[in-house]
């Protein structure tokens, strides 16, 4: 299985290496107000590739950090059920006599 991953690395690797081979002309990039940017085509890719992933990770944060914090209060209601359960087995009935 080992072997299968490392061939499976090596073919994708060789993918990207042939598209970047193949993508190497430079195009230009304009910006507002006349700006431009020349880079090779495969540069523009991947900058772009990287930017939407940034982008996505931190459109998901918000809601990681909502889901760990409600995590955590409902951890600590059940460690105080737990507690007030223990509490009470461990008491013994109150009888009048």
């Amino acid at each position: 299985m080992r072997y299968v991953l490392w061939l499976l690395r090596i073919v994708l690797f060789l993918l990207l290496l042939g598209f970047a081979v193949k993508n190497s002309d430079p195009v230009t990039v304009h910006y507002y107000f006349g700006a431009e940017w020349r880079a090779p085509l495969v540069f523009v890719l991947l900058l772009s590739l990287c930017a939407g992933a940034g982008l996505g990770i931190l459109a998901v944060l918000g809601k990681v950090f909502s889901q760990r914090r409600q995590l955590a209060e409902l951890k600590r209601e059940l460690r105080v059920q737990q507690g007030r359960s223990a509490a009470q087995a461990v008491a013994p009935p109150t009888d009048s006599i």
